[in-house]
């Protein structure tokens, strides 16, 4: 039976993380796959107590609420991200948002025509690419490296494509971890600000940082001219089921973000903004993400120096300085699309690289999660995958003969 779908569903397409996770979810697999912060690490008694709270003495929290987001809430974001950011700005800039993913498509819904050029790095994250694709953008890769996009390539593509925005993850970046340097910061404020363009800053994981000192500040940190947009979540650092995520910038365009939300589901929910409300103003907050930062820290290091046992001659990765993955090059000769297949035969996965590319993906990467499993379990995940990889570099070889 035909539907009469519209023509936008030719864009949609299947997470290649969440595909994978249905296979590894069922048998012995250890899974390095998933970008999932550890259960046991959640603060559970607190979120209880905070949704008693908000329950008990809130009784707004059960009511239709307003579109924005609570003010309160709004109010503490505004404060954390003064004192913990150098962001400034009002809580009247902030929406309210179900997981920062919901962030970036209401920026897509009232920013983005079809054909319109959005520029980002490559690889960038798959989710974002996901949002940018449902709405017919045309995504460029700006040439980039390990301290950020390259200015010259940056300045050559605004000039020519005058893309609607830049996307960017600069802190500790999903797929690949990296960093950028201030300079390159600077560069791309100073490049948006000349040809009027606007960012939009994902910053996810900027709370997980392993080094204290060793980051520079955000893009809105040091936005002087309103041309960025700043969007997080609690994902990573309280749990993600209660879905609450935020995005601030220009009102005009937060204004207009607002009134699309309203469009799509009224409001993110009540419930949980005001447990958050309790959760900032009765829990130390900051003491917990230490904590995180410091058990994630040494899943990291287990990681790496499992990975520097290895023995196979053109491969390398990237040592995250802060965040949940490592971005892993294997020689050119070995497909990780295929290595996951021979990965999960032996109980150990991963996510294969090419998906986070805009285009020409490397065949040959892949992302590994280290936060998800005790260190015993990245050991023995790391074996398995230590014996899949040589097996592969041994096929390899005999390819080339």
């Amino acid at each position: 039976m035909k539907y009469g779908f519209s023509h936008r569903v030719r864009y949609l397409k299947s997470s290649a993380v969440r595909e994978i996770l249905k296979v590894v979810n069922n048998g012995n697999v250890i899974s390095f796959a998933g970008g999932l912060p550890d259960e046991a690490l959640f603060p559970v008694n607190a979120v209880s107590e905070a949704f008693q709270k908000a329950i008990q003495f809130d009784r707004k929290a059960l009511q239709y609420g307003e579109t924005e987001g609570v003010y309160k809430l709004r109010e503490q974001l505004a404060n954390r991200m003064r004192q913990q950011k150098q962001i400034i700005r009002q809580p009247e800039d902030i929406l309210i948002t179900s997981g920062s993913q919901q962030a970036i498509d209401l920026f897509a819904r009232i920013m983005i025509n079809p054909g319109d050029v959005v520029l980002t790095e490559n690889p960038t994250y798959l989710a974002a690419l996901q949002v940018f694709s449902s709405y017919e953008t045309n995504i460029v890769a700006v040439e980039s490296d390990q301290d950020g996009m390259l200015e010259n390539d940056l300045e050559d593509k605004i000039k020519r494509l005058k893309p609607k925005c830049i996307y960017v993850v600069p802190t500790y970046s999903n797929p690949g971890g990296k960093v950028w340097s201030l300079e390159r910061r600077k560069a791309l404020l100073q490049l948006a600000h000349k040809y009027h363009v606007v960012i939009l800053e994902d910053d996810p994981y900027g709370d997980i940082q392993f080094e204290q000192g060793d980051t520079p500040p955000p893009l809105a940190s040091m936005d002087q001219n309103k041309y960025v947009l700043y969007t997080s979540t609690f994902s990573k650092t309280v749990v993600p089921a209660i879905r609450i995520g935020w995005i601030v910038g220009p009102h005009q365009i937060i204004r207009l973000m607002t009134q699309a939300k309203q469009a799509a589901d009224l409001h993110t929910n009540s419930i949980s903004q005001y447990a958050l409300v309790h959760l900032m103003q009765d829990f130390d907050l900051d003491q917990h993400i230490q904590v995180i930062r410091d058990t994630y820290y040494e899943r990291m290091l287990v990681m790496k120096g499992l990975l520097d046992e290895v023995n196979i001659e053109g491969m390398s990765y990237i040592v995250p300085k802060g965040g949940m993955f490592m971005w892993v090059n294997m020689p050119e000769t070995i497909n990780t699309t295929d290595l996951l297949q021979i990965a999960v035969e032996h109980g150990v996965a991963f996510v294969p690289g090419a998906p986070f590319y805009v285009s020409n993906p490397k065949e040959n990467t892949m992302r590994l999660n280290f936060t998800n499993a005790t260190p015993d379990l990245i050991e023995e995940g790391m074996n398995r995958f230590v014996t899949v990889m040589e097996k592969a570099k041994v096929q390899s070889v005999e390819n080339a003969y």
